[in-house]
């Protein structure tokens, strides 16, 4: 019976080494070993097969594989082109150059996180991808849970502890159907708008929160009347249909505003300005893979943002 766990690299090496030299003292110079020791790594892969691997031959006689020796040999091929293959894909993952990363994005990021994500494909070619999407309380504790590697979305979150860096504007206002009695106004008096049904997205969403903050300064804490929706896409349908009013990322309307679909309304303090954030945790340091992702989002300044110059 063969024992498969007795048979080491250096066995299999001094083999080929002797068959391809010939001799004992070829294999041995070839290896920088002594010819004892190579005698040694050779019977000892003998022993492990319970059979010869080669011919010994007679004074002055050349090395041969038996047929054993040479199935043996072609093995040991196999091996070393697959170690060559797997020192290549470490290095390229030490490197950077090579892994998988989990990109997470805010809900309202979906509007341009396939462009990014295709972007960083054709300039990372051998990194792979996870995209996950969800609202700012889950990308949250995905990032608490070490769950994504890096993330995108508004203001960074005090918990976890994240590094951040700045990667482009985010500007947020509010949005109505083209025949709202509001639209068209030059500027819309506050009461009027406090006095609006608005279109809001569930608690946990960042955009909720900006909304919130913004129409209790307005307001001095003033309840409006609200319809919550669990999507963006279902806030931009009831508002064009005119069923209220909304406060977005303007990112999510661009094509509706560009279309005559939707209008923005001229309120105080409109639109407000924000910024994209790419985020990590700062209590675990980032694979290569992330790191070079990460090098290569800033690199890109932005420009896969709706609206950005590339765009046009």
């Amino acid at each position: 019976m063969v024992r498969l766990d007795a048979i080491t690299l250096k066995q299999l090496r001094a083999l080929t080494a002797v068959a391809e030299k010939a001799s004992l003292t070829g294999g041995a110079l070839h290896l920088g070993l002594t010819p004892p020791a190579i005698h040694s790594q050779i019977r000892n892969l003998e022993e492990a097969f319970g059979v010869p691997l080669l011919h010994r031959p007679p004074e002055a006689g050349a090395f041969t594989p038996t047929l054993a020796g040479s199935a043996v040999m072609e093995a040991a091929q196999r091996i070393e082109v697959i170690l060559s293959q797997c020192s290549y894909q470490v290095m390229a993952v030490s490197q950077g150059r090579a892994g998988q990363v989990t990109l997470g994005v805010v809900s309202t990021g979906r509007y341009f996180a396939p462009r990014l994500v295709k972007m960083l494909s054709l300039a990372c070619p051998e990194i792979r991808i996870a995209l996950r999407v969800g609202n700012r309380e889950h990308l949250i504790d995905d990032l608490a849970r070490h769950t994504v590697d890096l993330a995108i979305m508004g203001r960074p979150p005090r918990l976890p502890e994240v590094a951040s860096v700045a990667l482009g504007p985010h500007p947020h206002g509010i949005v109505a159907a083209p025949d709202h009695p509001l639209a068209g106004l030059a500027e819309v008096p506050a009461p009027d708008l406090l006095a609006q049904t608005f279109l809001a997205r569930e608690d946990g969403s960042g955009t909720r929160l900006l909304m919130s903050r913004y129409l209790d300064r307005l307001g001095e804490g003033q309840v409006v009347d609200l319809i919550e929706m669990d999507s963006n896409e279902t806030i931009k349908q009831a508002a064009i249909a005119g069923l209220g009013i909304a406060f977005l990322s303007l990112h999510v309307v661009m094509d509706e505003l560009r279309f005559g679909q939707l209008v923005r309304l001229s309120a105080p303090g409109l639109p407000i300005e924000r910024h994209w954030f790419l985020v990590n945790p700062v209590d675990r340091p980032l694979n290569p893979a992330a790191l070079r992702l990460q090098e290569e989002i800033v690199r890109l300044k932005g420009s896969y943002l709706p609206g950005a110059p590339a765009d046009g």
